[in-house]
């Protein structure tokens, strides 16, 4: 299996940059005098920069490897995954720190008319992960289904088409 850099193709030949502009006297001459006249002030001569132009391609995306995407999804899925549990246990430690978390058990409590409301922390912890797994594993498979009708469309209609441009000054 190819990956989607071999779809590309290659890269288009640089253009040649312009040559400077043409002079009419020789580099380190000085300029020819008339007698009487106020010797001018010298100043120093900055070479001419050559106009760079931003190379344009046109690249067309015809396939998409599933075994990129897949791998490509995990590690995102799985990230964003811990990246959010890691905010979700530090939120509930600080709601717990500030008293949060006893006043809405309280609150539950007397709701529903019982003394001994609590959260158990280790069982919400759980419950989160389970369903976290889930949803990663039902996000890995709608993209893979997604990179799959977008390589049955881009075989019908001729894929994404891309203009790339490259700006040489930034270089």
């Amino acid at each position: 299996m190819g990956s989607v850099a071999d779809d590309i193709g290659p890269a288009a030949p640089r253009p040649p940059a312009r040559p400077p502009a043409p002079s009419t006297r020789q580099p380190g001459t000085p300029a020819p005098r008339v007698a009487g006249e106020a010797q001018p002030q010298a100043r120093p001569v900055a070479a001419p920069q050559p106009l760079l132009e931003a190379r344009r391609y046109r690249q067309t995306i015809h396939r998409v490897d599933l075994w990129s995407v897949l791998k490509i999804s995990v590690c995102f899925y799985i990230s964003a995954v811990a990246v959010m549990m890691v905010a979700l246990v530090a939120l509930w430690a600080i709601a717990d720190a500030a008293g949060v978390i006893h006043s809405v058990e309280k609150f539950f409590g007397d709701l529903l008319q019982t003394k001994d409301f609590t959260f158990l922390s280790g069982e919400i912890l759980r419950g989160t992960l389970l369903v976290a797994a889930v949803l990663v594993v039902l996000l890995i498979v709608i993209t893979l289904v997604g990179a799959a009708f977008y390589n049955l469309f881009a075989e019908l209609f001729g894929g994404v088409e891309i203009t790339i441009s490259e700006d040489e000054t930034a270089l």
